[in-house]
């Protein structure tokens, strides 16, 4: 059996010579400044934060980044939102990519909508993920509401046991989709009512609380928070397309809406 190191900094600093990492997973891993060399990399998937990601001696970020803005434009809108105009446009334009989204997932069965691809979140979790960063970014932070977390709401992963606990989060839930549906469609409508009222004034506002727990304690102003739950939306949404995709390929998946 393969052995697991997870929450590890035992390799900080190491070297691998001749090491077989054959089908190894790194998932949450902090890989800055690690350099591969003179080694195999063939069918490999990587995801995540990439900057200044040089592949045989060529630097392929910027040729990433376009791909991504290709494919994803709303990222592009993301980043230069600047006015609150900007920021209800990006909203309308979540609200319009998630409705299609979900719509297409709704043509596939349930089954296939709590299953993971790649062991990534299923597109239940996905949406149970929003739900939690909504509830942090947009209730805790902006409206100040000092408890409102939606119990089916899903941190990080590695996300300490007892932090969840503390939030009344229930991390072993397995809801049914229309439950998760439910839930997401509060928070909607709870940014939507944020950027309904919004002025240039609002985005300096500094916001009246702390994150909780798992974020340093910094000062934070609405316009930051905001951008924050939208990225979320944008980058997750991505993810569940993808694997949305993959599950509209499987056979069995499609057999099973019958």
């Amino acid at each position: 059996m393969a052995a697991d190191y997870d929450g590890s900094d035992a390799f900080r600093g190491a070297s691998f010579t001749g090491t077989d990492f054959t089908g190894a997973t790194f998932r949450d891993c902090d890989l800055r400044q690690v350099r591969i060399a003179d080694s195999w990399l063939v069918d490999v998937s990587l995801s995540g934060v990439v900057g200044n990601l040089v592949v045989n001696d060529v630097d392929v970020t910027a040729f990433v980044e376009r791909e991504l803005d290709r494919r994803h434009p709303e990222r592009i809108q993301l980043r230069e939102m600047r006015t609150a105009d900007d920021y209800r446009a990006m909203w309308g334009t979540i609200e319009r990519l998630w409705a299609e989204t979900v719509a297409r997932a709704g043509r596939l069965p349930e089954t296939a909508l709590q299953q993971r691809v790649d062991d990534e979140w299923s597109f239940a979790e996905t949406l149970r993920h929003l739900v939690f960063a909504t509830d942090r970014w947009a209730g805790h932070m902006i409206l100040n509401e000092p408890m409102p977390y939606h119990r089916l709401g899903l941190p990080n992963p590695g996300y300490p046991i007892e932090d969840a606990a503390a939030l009344v989060i229930d991390l072993d839930a397995r809801p049914p989709l229309a439950e998760v549906l439910e839930a997401r469609g509060t928070r909607v409508t709870m940014v939507r009512g944020i950027v309904n009222g919004l002025t240039d004034d609002d985005l300096e506002r500094v916001c009246p609380r702390l994150p909780a727990p798992g974020y340093p304690d910094k000062t934070y102003t609405l316009g930051p928070c905001l951008r924050v739950v939208m990225r979320e939306e944008c980058e997750h949404r991505r993810y569940a397309v993808r694997d949305l995709a993959t599950l509209e390929a499987d056979p069995g998946a499609r057999s099973s809406t019958s």
